[in-house]
């Protein structure tokens, strides 16, 4: 596995990733960025902190000028540096990894993270330690305008009139991260009071932990049923990706959520191109088709849906994670933004969040995963290739055994781990995927 992984370099805190190694990253992004300014932001972990000064000082010694965003969510990190015209990122997170991690994402002079490309030029700088000497002095100063940039620039994009008319109400499980910063001002700028949950911004992330799943959603379930809210929302880590739950306090898949925006956006802007990983659902492509817009495939993780976006001028990307993107805003992941399209598509349709969910093509989709070393990881990877011989190789091994039916294994890109992803034509056939490929996982 090379320096990034698929969203980010990422490890624990100081024995894997520490400032030492924070120190080498940064030698090599210089020397591959050349003399230019970058906005330096960081999530709220322990380390981040430490993290986003080291970076800064470290620009700082190869002759870059850095400005500090300061605690920011990544999407707004992203954001502001192409709003204010900065040549680059840097953003001092682990994202939805557990406490103990540290991490930075890199994003270029579009707010978009680096392609794969120039990752791989910063890996083999890194590398071969063939950075030159310090040549000249950068500086560092406050930059105080990206979160009043960031959130006003997703509020502009909203049919802000329709949703203070409909008024929903609104939880936002805020997960102790980053979100906190932003989410909560952007709610009241649309004229809307919203009910906090796990509000305070805490490096240990006590209240859920920094990922945002249906096994720890029980208190946006609780607070949306008890509080008769029409939907709540809740962040990672640091505030990229989002996850719905609906007016009875049921919390829909990252899959579901996007597909009711694409549905929405699309009805909008027919044959818009539409660009999602290959472990997304087929359901895509049916709601694209309502349209007459098209999907595009690409490899998992948000840098390759994001690259491809900017490359073809997809209006629309997802994950099936929770990250969606609207190129109207930034080619990202964006807690936000995708808050605010689910917001203006309940003010438009005059439905809940369970009709437009329902109303959706059926769909039985899943994922888990399992602990695996690298080793034993490339190991079960090569007995499915051998054992599927057409399987489809754009990440990991996809099999399909028919339409809506197949399983997609594949190492992780963050962590010592095999995600799993299947999708079925019933629950029953769907736990029995999942099932079937976690003990070939597991051994």
């Amino acid at each position: 596995m090379g320096l990034f992984g698929t969203n980010g370099i990422r490890g624990v805190f100081p024995s894997e990733l520490g400032l030492p190694e924070v120190h080498d990253v940064c030698c090599a992004l210089a020397e591959h960025l050349g003399r230019c300014r970058v906005l330096v932001g960081r999530d709220g972990r322990a380390s981040s902190w430490a993290v986003a000064e080291t970076a800064c000082s470290v620009l700082n010694s190869r002759g870059i000028d850095c400005a500090r965003a300061g605690l920011v969510p990544t999407p707004c990190l992203e954001y502001a540096v192409k709003k204010l015209g900065y040549d680059a990122g840097v953003m001092a997170t682990a994202s939805h990894n557990p406490p103990e991690y540290a991490g930075i994402k890199v994003c270029a002079s579009d707010g978009v993270e680096l392609a794969r490309p120039d990752e791989e030029a910063v890996e083999r700088i890194h590398a071969g330690r063939s950075w030159g000497a310090c040549g000249g002095f950068g500086s560092t100063k406050d930059e105080g305008r990206a979160l009043d940039a960031y959130v006003e620039g997703a509020a502009s994009l909203l049919d802000r009139a329709a949703v203070a008319s409909r008024r929903p109400r609104v939880v936002l499980d805020l997960g102790n991260g980053a979100q906190a910063a932003a989410a909560p001002r952007f709610c009241r700028l649309l004229g809307l009071e919203p009910v906090l949950i796990n509000g305070e911004i805490d490096p240990s992330f006590p209240g859920r932990g920094p990922e945002p799943t249906p096994e720890t959603l029980g208190g946006l379930s609780g607070a949306v049923a008890s509080r008769g809210a029409d939907l709540g929302v809740a962040f990672d880590g640091d505030g990229d990706r989002s996850m719905f739950c609906d007016e009875r306090g049921c919390i829909l898949t990252g899959e579901q959520s996007a597909l009711v925006l694409a549905r929405h956006v699309l009805a909008k802007s027919p044959g818009a191109l539409v660009v999602t990983c290959v472990n997304s659902g087929e359901s895509a492509e049916s709601v694209a088709a309502e349209s007459g817009a098209r999907v595009l495939r690409t490899r998992v993780g948000s840098v390759a849906v994001s690259r491809a976006m900017t490359e073809t001028g997809a209006l629309l990307g997802f994950e099936e994670n929770g990250g969606f993107m609207y190129a109207k805003h930034n080619q990202v992941r964006d807690g936000v933004m995708t808050l605010g399209l689910m917001l203006e598509a309940l003010a438009a349709s005059g439905s809940s969040v369970s009709q437009l969910t329902s109303s959706l093509p059926p769909s039985h989709t899943a994922k888990t995963k399992v602990p695996c070393s690298p080793e034993r990881a490339g190991r079960v990877m090569e007995r499915i290739k051998a054992d599927n011989p057409g399987a489809d190789l754009t990440d990991g091994v996809k099999v399909v055994f028919g339409p809506r039916e197949w399983v997609m294994v594949r190492p992780s890109g963050t962590e010592p781990i095999l995600r799993i992803y299947a999708e079925a034509g019933s629950p029953g056939r769907l736990e029995e995927l999942l099932s079937a490929y976690s003990r070939m996982a597991s051994g």
